[in-house]
């Protein structure tokens, strides 16, 4: 038999078939050997296929083209908001950016 390539309309059918079935059903085996055989591919194929299609995948960063990385200055003003906003010792205390990486908690 031809090779087929699985359209994510087809995957997503046979997902949908395969729902209220108990997951070691006789029916939901002859099902997924059914689709194997006419795709052309293994039910193990089939099955990461089926598990695959399931998860989201990411096209890129959000923030792509950015560094990841926050400039000294930006980072120092942020520690200072951060301290800002702690109670009690951290009231008035300037952290500066070498502080926070040399400190041990």
């Amino acid at each position: 038999m031809s090779r087929h390539a699985i359209s994510p309309e087809a995957l997503s059918d046979l997902r949908r078939q395969l729902e209220p079935l108990p997951p070691r059903s006789a029916e939901r085996r002859q099902r997924i050997q059914e689709a194997a055989a006419f795709y052309g591919v293994s039910e193990p194929t089939l099955y990461r296929l089926l598990r695959q299609r399931r998860q989201p995948r990411s096209l890129g960063r959000a923030d792509r083209g950015a560094p990841r990385v926050l400039p000294k200055a930006e980072l120092e003003r942020y520690l200072e908001v951060i301290a800002a906003r702690f109670s009690g010792i951290y009231r008035g205390m300037k952290l500066s950016y070498y502080q926070l990486v040399t400190s041990t908690y």
